[in-house]
């Protein structure tokens, strides 16, 4: 079901829907109503009850003062005490309303308006009633009998007495006699509550605050406990507004009328969402935070709870006044905006007018600095967590909405500030996505924000400056020097020399050795062309000769930036936590605790960092060099780039642990008689492009298990002689100058004819002393002369064939099986050499059946089709 936005069920009235009203449109003002001036709201009798709730004390006292006034019965004296900004005198404008409705005259008597220079209340009092001054006329307190001839002539008579204590600080400072003026304002409200008591149909209604921090001085202390005193003998006190019934006031006052089905619907779905993700608040169920959401709605109960109780106890805040003030603000910026429910972190700190007005109570114009460090610039960490957390949730603003309710926890005038994550979660409810999120982005403030800080699980801002803030200072002076050096400690740790013989970063070509035919990894600090090939074809004034030993490992760049800031981060961190231990920097025990934690996730953050930034892998073919990328490394997988290198080039087929005899036998004895084993070792080492042998002991097992499985035999060159000693035997190799591989139709003559001692060995063909040189598409049989065997490169092998026939054959598609004892496998090989020579592509199916392969066998025929560059698909295997 799609939802509302809250200003079509909460209709707004026209003057905060259109943001038409001032901040002085919540501070009512008796003495202006008095008067015909002011917000009309006030004035105006009509509009005044349309956006007055009848609080249950409110009502409580219009029905005292009616049959005070009317019927002449009732408590004669009433005091309204509340916090500032509580109600007092919004209920004294509603008195006066309905006192000239009932025909009653009306005094107004305004501490805040009148000097006292000017103004003595008593003479007030008579110039209200008769319009002029005569009967209570001096600056002396007039006493009981004139007071009572003056009011028992006008009854019934309404007093409304406002703000009297500022009235007496004013009055204290003008002297009356032996006396001030206070002093005799003292004596008159004396008198004139005895006279109210005695006289019928007069009531005298006043307001005191309730708080000392209203208070403006030792003496009006001392004012304020006299007034007590004095009234307290006749006086009843009201509350006008009773904390259940703010939620009453606040929707009257800013919403003219609310759909009761559309709220219901919202509601409903929201308190079930909570219920799901377990954030109904403790002491509640799910039943009765509905109640509470029904009451409180379009705000969210917290988002009243906040503003009445945190803020409210600050000095400066005029609790219900200031919550109108606040939420009228907020009302009017979420107008045109999808919005079903107004909660804290709906309050858009960005809205200049509602900022001034929350730093305003707060009292301390440095938060400005805060709010813009930590939530609203485009670069301030809240701006950050808002992509961090994903960006599928990006464009709800999660950590900007979890930061704006973390502030507006933040300020009390008690001892408890911040809210918690549950508070946070319940503050930033969406029914789009799941609370966890919130909790995401609560953990990526607390490492982004400089002003956040954490205590006793509650989240709040402070003008400290919190951790992040001294590691962002410490960042700033992190060097390049510090960066290379911690970059370098940590290649050191993840290349350890398992695989490789490690290079890290060499200046010059001597630096990497060319006599070791051990595999070499030669680490580079930037991927820099010229200085690779340098390093491939050159070893001190010559030419590199054994240039297949090298791989390079290169950073990517684009990652540079990242993991130098993680750098920074760590090496900020490492100085604050040795600055902790030395004792100049001072940290509470939970800080330096944070500074642990923060100091190992740094660590493991520039682990996997340096990972991600090396990760190119460059090794030597004819021309140049090829580059692999090892890709991201996965978050928790603990192996080292050392590792990752290795497995890569394993998987690509470019590294080889373990060579197939086979593989041998077709690619340097197809064609050939004999290879020198030195010359075929040689060209792994020395060919760009050739497949690179973990050891040296690759080439030695596979030919030994070659020559004992009888695919060729070893044998020795003597002078220009070959001569066959092993064949179907475990041989010793030794890859010395002499030794020589023999293919085995050949290896079995030379051992008949040494047998049979009929005739000579056979002369093998002259062969030419050319190097063996990279293959490109596939390897042609050895060609023998002057009896040495090289491998020569060709893209396709001539196979002689009969005279073509007219006409072409564009598709061969052969079904073949091969049955027991079938032989001639050399010719099948020979047939399929020339499929691959006409066609681009040759697919071979191979079904076996009726007998078994260990797995170890099959992983080695699996391995020995991919070292033929054969790609091989498996399609079944049981």
């Amino acid at each position: 079901m799609e939802l509302k936005p809250f200003y079509q069920i909460a209709i707004p009235h026209e003057d905060i829907k259109e943001g038409k009203f001032t901040l002085d449109t919540f501070a009512a003002d008796l003495w202006s109503v008095y008067q015909n001036k002011g917000p009309e709201d006030y004035r105006n009798p009509q509009l005044f009850w349309e956006r007055t709730y009848i609080t249950k004390g409110l009502s409580d006292l219009i029905e005292i003062a009616r049959k005070r006034l009317i019927d002449g019965t009732g408590d004669a004296v009433i005091q309204l005490q509340t916090p500032f900004g509580g109600g007092k005198t919004h209920s004294l404008i509603a008195l006066y309303h309905k006192a000239l409705e009932w025909g009653a005259n009306v005094v107004v008597l305004d501490g805040t308006a009148f000097d006292a220079k000017e103004v003595i209340l008593w003479e007030e009092l008579e110039r209200q009633l008769t319009g002029k001054v005569g009967l209570l006329k001096g600056d002396v307190a007039p006493g009981k009998i004139k007071l009572s001839e003056l009011l028992e002539e006008r009854a019934p008579v309404l007093i409304l007495v406002d703000e009297l204590l500022e009235y007496m600080v004013k009055a204290a400072g003008i002297t009356v006699g032996e006396t001030t003026l206070a002093d005799q304002t003292l004596a008159f409200v004396h008198e004139l509550t005895e006279v109210a008591k005695s006289t019928d149909k007069v009531l005298l209604v006043m307001t005191l605050p309730s708080s000392i921090l209203e208070h403006y001085s030792e003496k009006a202390e001392e004012y304020f406990q006299k007034l007590q005193k004095i009234v307290g003998r006749s006086q009843k006190v009201f509350t006008p507004v009773q904390e259940e019934e703010v939620h009453d006031v606040i929707r009257t006052r800013l919403f003219k009328r609310i759909d009761e089905a559309e709220m219901e619907a919202i509601v409903k779905e929201a308190v079930e969402y909570l219920d799901k993700e377990s954030l109904i608040p403790e002491g509640l169920n799910a039943y009765q935070y509905r109640q509470r959401f029904l009451r409180s709605y379009p705000f969210q109960p917290e988002v009243i709870d906040v503003l009445y109780h945190l803020w409210g106890s600050l000095p400066k805040f005029q609790r219900t006044r200031g919550v109108l003030r606040l939420l009228s603000i907020v009302v009017h910026s979420l107008m045109g905006r999808d919005v079903p429910f107004i909660r804290l972190s709906d309050f858009d700190l960005s809205v200049k007018t509602l900022r001034d007005e929350l730093i305003d109570i707060i009292g301390e114009s440095r938060y400005y600095s805060v709010l813009d460090a930590d939530i609203l610039s485009p670069n301030s960490g809240a701006k950050k967590v808002d992509k961090m957390v994903g960006e599928s949730y990006e464009h709800y603003r999660v950590g900007t909405r979890a930061a704006t309710v973390i502030f507006m926890y933040s300020f009390s005038g008690g001892d408890v500030k911040g809210a918690t994550t549950k508070e946070i979660k319940l503050s930033c409810a969406d029914t789009r996505y799941s609370s966890s999120i919130v909790g995401d982005a609560i953990l990526y403030l607390k490492d982004n924000l400089l002003y956040l800080h954490y205590k006793d699980g509650r989240y709040h801002f402070s003008l400290e400056p919190s951790l992040n803030k001294l590691v962002v200072d410490e960042m700033n002076n992190v060097s390049d020097e510090q960066i290379a050096e911690v970059e370098h400690e940590l290649l050191r740790g993840q290349l350890k020399g398992r695989h490789f013989k490690v290079y890290l970063w060499p200046s010059k070509p001597t630096d990497v050795p060319d006599s070791d035919p051990s595999l070499k990894l030669v680490v580079l600090r930037e991927h820099d062309k010229d200085k690779v090939l340098q390093l491939l074809q050159s070893y001190g004034g010559g030419e590199r000769v054994h240039k297949n030993t090298l791989i390079f490992l290169v950073p990517r760049e684009t990652e540079r930036a990242s993991f130098n800031r993680f750098v920074r981060r760590y090496v900020a961190w490492k100085i604050i936590a040795e600055k902790a231990k030395r004792g100049s920097l001072e940290l509470t025990s939970e800080q330096r605790e944070d500074v642990k934690e923060n100091l190992k996730r740094a660590r493991e953050d520039i682990i996997q960092k340096i990972a991600e930034l090396y990760r190119i892998v460059l090794l030597p073919k004819r021309g140049g060099y090829e580059e692999l990328d090892l890709g991201m490394k996965p978050v928790g997988v603990k192996k080292t780039i050392e590792e990752l290198i290795y497995e890569k080039l394993k998987d690509e087929g470019k590294l080889v642990e373990k060579m197939a005899p086979i593989v041998i036998e077709m690619k340097y004895l197809d064609g050939n008689e004999y290879v020198q084993t030195k010359l075929l070792y040689e060209s792994f080492l020395k060919t760009p492009g050739m497949p690179l042998l973990k050891s040296k002991s690759v080439l030695v097992d596979a030919i030994r298990e070659g020559v004992s499985e009888g695919r060729f035999g070893l044998g020795y060159l003597s002078g220009e002689e070959a001569t066959c000693g092993y064949l179907g035997e475990r041989p010793t190799v030794t890859l010395d100058d002499n030794e020589i591989i023999i293919r085995k139709d050949y290896c079995e003559k030379l051992k008949a004819a040494k047998e049979t001692e009929i005739e000579e060995p056979t002369i093998p063909a002259e062969v030419s002393t050319t190097s063996i040189e990279p293959e490109t598409t596939e390897w042609k049989p050895l060609e023998v002369r002057e009896k040495q065997a090289v491998l020569v490169p060709s893209t396709t092998t001539e196979i002689e064939t009969k005279p073509e026939l007219s006409g072409l054959v564009s598709e061969v598609h052969l079904h073949l099986t091969l049955g027991p004892g079938t032989g001639g496998l050399t010719d099948l090989l020979r047939a399929l050499r020339l499929l691959k020579s006409k066609f681009e592509s040759v697919t071979i199916e191979i079904k076996a059946e009726k007998g078994s392969l260990t797995e170890t066998e099959y992983e080695n025929l699996l391995e020995t089709f991919k070292q033929l560059n054969i790609e091989v698909r498996e399609v079944h295997k049981e």
